[in-house]
């Protein structure tokens, strides 16, 4: 007997992208195993997010992109929740507007489900707008296969690139903490929801996505401040395993060489785009 895979709905909540929404949903759409559907959730936009998608929706007809808007409140997590609650896939993604999927992610979500037990599952990114991509998708996998290690019981999910079992986001939707002063690592939140409900989180490495590394060019008190974002969220669930703040010593030790990595790329993209435009016809 053939077993179906499960369907999959990918999600992605947006606010003045228009940068990079495009992008975003080409990928998203362009498959190697098509998503049920692709539901941008708009919330409250006052740049061209919206007309980028609209147009998308006239150029491919047949394509399952839905636009949705979620205008009762400003925030990620609201415009998340409302866009996990109207997805209709059994597995449902949640991608940043800045992402772009491998090709081959549905396929490799449907993978990572065919556990039964698995309720969630994450992979690895590729910073597309740094230097050395292939070493870092290298480096970034490393890490995240280590951290599994280091926080033992605790898998945590990353918000640009996870998928949940609809069932298991219908089991902790009341409890996701909505967090309206946005202090928290809304992935970690719903990890920490999952761990205690016993729901197993998954890992693959072959669920990849690529997404900007613009929270480099932050300030250095921006950045700290992005950090302690896990320690609010630790406090917030009274868990003090010392395995988890692991990420935390590393994002802030990879902070300096990662921001001079950073910026080296952007002078080395204007250095480049100067030369494009000033270039003899």
């Amino acid at each position: 007997m053939t077993t179906v895979p499960p369907s999959v709905s990918i999600v992605i909540p947006a606010w003045n992208e228009q940068d990079t929404i495009r992008g975003c949903v080409l990928a998203a759409l362009h498959q190697t195993m098509p998503a049920l559907e692709v539901i941008v959730v708009d919330n409250r936009s006052t740049d061209d997010t919206a007309t980028i998608v609209r147009a998308l929706q006239a150029a491919f007809p047949q394509a399952p992109l839905v636009y949705l808007q979620q205008d009762e409140v400003q925030g990620l997590i609201p415009t998340r929740n409302f866009g996990l609650d109207h997805a209709r896939g059994d597995i449902i993604g949640r991608i940043d507007s800045d992402s772009v999927l491998e090709p081959t992610w549905v396929a490799e979500v449907q993978k990572g489900f065919a556990d039964p037990e698995v309720a969630a599952c994450t992979g690895p990114v590729i910073y597309y707008d740094m230097p050395l991509r292939r070493f870092g998708a290298i480096a970034d996998d490393a890490i995240r296969r280590a951290m599994i290690v280091i926080t033992r019981d605790y898998h945590l999910l990353f918000g640009s690139n996870m998928a949940l079992r609809a069932s298991a986001w219908r089991l902790i939707r009341s409890e996701a903490h909505r967090d309206p002063d946005d202090e928290l690592h809304e992935d970690i939140d719903l990890s920490i929801h999952l761990h205690e409900h016993g729901l197993k989180v998954a890992y693959s490495s072959e669920m990849v996505t690529g997404m900007s590394a613009r929270r480099l060019d932050d300030s250095p008190r921006e950045f700290y401040n992005y950090v302690m974002r896990f320690e609010r969220t630790y406090k917030l669930h009274n868990v003090r395993s010392l395995g988890l703040r692991a990420p935390m010593a590393i994002l802030m030790s990879a902070y300096p060489a990662l921001k001079a990595m950073r910026a080296g790329e952007l002078r080395r993209e204007a250095s480049e785009l100067r030369a494009a435009t000033t270039k003899p016809k």
